[in-house]
C-alpha cells in the first residue's frame, strides 16, 4: 500500500475496455516522470478489464470499484479518492508519450497561474494506425477565451490540471451527458487561466466502440440541447434525459461503427492524404449506413486531387 503522497494522479476511468487498456496501462507505467498514481476506476466492466488490471503489479496503480453509472460518475469518484494535487486525465484506450507526465507537470509548476494545461494529440484507429494529427482550436489564454462556445477548447484525455481547480467548481456536471468535460471548461475558464502545449503528448484511439461518435451523427436536437447549455451554462435533468434517450436511440452497432469509419475515412482523406485508405474506410460507412449521402460525397471526392480536395474543404467538407 502507497503511504507517500504522489506528485500527480493519472485518472483513468475504465468500461470493458479489455481490447486496449493494457497498452495504457503499460504507456503510463513507462513515464519518464516516476511519482505518480495511476488511479483506475473500474465502472462495472463486465469483460476481462480487471483480470488485465490486476495482471500488472506496480505498487503506483490503484483500483477502485463501482456499479456501472458512467464517466461523469467515475470521473468525480476518481477526484474524491485522488490523493495528489494535480490530475493527468486519460482514458483506457489511449496511449501516453513517454514525456507526457513530464512536460506537462513541469509546465505547470513553472506557471503557477496555470491551473488547466491541455495539448495536441495523434489520433489513431481502432488498430493503432495514425491518422493525423488533432491540434485544439486555441493555444493561448486570451485565444482559448476568444473561441466560440461550442468549440471545445480541450481534449480531455490530454488535460493535466490542478485538482481542486475542479472540484471546487462542483467537478463534472452529471447532467452534461456526453459533453461533461466540454461543460467543464466553458464554466471554469471563466475563473481560471488555461493554455495548450502545441505539442502532441498521448496517441488518441478512435474506435466503434466508443459513446462518442462524431457530433454529426447525433439529432438536430442533441446540438440544440448541447449549444444552449453550453451558452447558458446552465443544464437540468430533464435535459439529461432527453440527451441520454437521443444516445441510447442511436447506441446501435451499425450506427456507431458507420460514424467510426466515415470519419477515419475523412481524416484519411483531408487530414493525412491517403485517398485509398479514405475509400476503405468510407465504404466501411456505407456499407453500415448506406442512407447517408454525406459517406457517397466523400467517396467520390476522394478521387480529385489533394489541392482541390483541400481547396473544397475549406468551403464544404468540414460540415460532411
Amino acid at each position: 500500500m502507497q503511504t507517500k503522497q504522489p506528485s500527480v494522479t493519472v485518472l483513468m476511468p475504465a468500461y470493458n475496455a479489455g481490447n486496449y487498456i493494457a497498452e495504457a496501462i503499460a504507456s503510463v507505467l513507462k513515464q519518464s516522470f516516476t511519482d505518480f498514481e495511476l488511479l483506475i476506476v473500474n465502472d462495472g466492466s463486465t469483460d476481462n478489464t480487471l483480470k488485465i488490471i490486476n495482471s500488472f503489479s506496480d505498487p503506483r496503480i490503484i483500483v477502485i470499484h463501482q456499479e456501472n453509472k458512467g464517466i461523469v460518475s467515475a470521473l468525480n469518484n476518481g477526484l474524491q479518492h485522488a490523493r495528489a494535487a494535480y490530475i493527468a486525465r486519460f482514458d483506457a484506450d489511449d496511449i501516453c508519450y513517454p514525456d507526457r507526465l513530464k512536460i506537462q507537470y513541469n509546465f505547470i509548476t513553472a506557471h503557477p497561474e496555470y491551473h488547466i494545461i491541455g495539448s495536441a494529440a495523434d489520433y489513431i484507429d481502432a488498430e493503432g494506425n495514425y491518422i493525423f494529427t488533432q491540434h485544439p482550436g486555441a493555444h493561448l489564454y486570451e485565444e482559448i477565451q476568444d473561441l466560440h462556445p461550442s468549440v471545445c477548447p480541450f481534449i480531455h484525455p490530454c488535460v493535466f490540471y490542478r485538482k481542486d481547480a475542479i472540484v471546487n467548481n462542483g467537478g463534472y456536471n452529471e447532467h452534461a451527458y456526453t459533453f461533461e468535460d466540454h461543460f467543464l471548461w466553458a464554466t471554469i475558464l471563466k475563473k481560471e487561466k488555461a493554455c495548450n502545449l502545441s505539442q502532441p503528448l498521448i496517441r488518441y484511439r478512435l474506435n466503434p466502440e466508443s459513446i462518442t461518435i462524431d457530433e454529426k451523427w447525433r439529432t438536430r436536437r442533441f446540438r440544440e440541447i448541447k449549444y444552449t447549455a453550453l451558452q447558458s451554462l446552465q443544464i437540468t435533468a430533464g435535459d439529461e434525459r432527453e440527451l441520454r434517450q437521443i444516445v441510447a436511440d442511436q447506441n446501435l452497432p451499425k450506427i456507431k461503427e458507420g460514424a467510426y469509419y466515415a470519419l477515419c475515412g475523412k481524416k484519411f482523406l483531408v487530414n493525412n492524404f491517403q485517398p485509398r485508405k479514405a475509400r476503405h474506410h468510407m465504404l466501411r460507412a456505407i456499407s453500415s449506413h448506406p442512407l447517408r449521402l454525406d459517406n457517397y460525397l466523400l467517396y467520390t471526392i476522394s478521387y480529385l486531387p489533394e489541392k482541390l480536395i483541400r481547396w473544397l474543404d475549406k468551403f464544404t467538407l468540414r460540415g460532411a
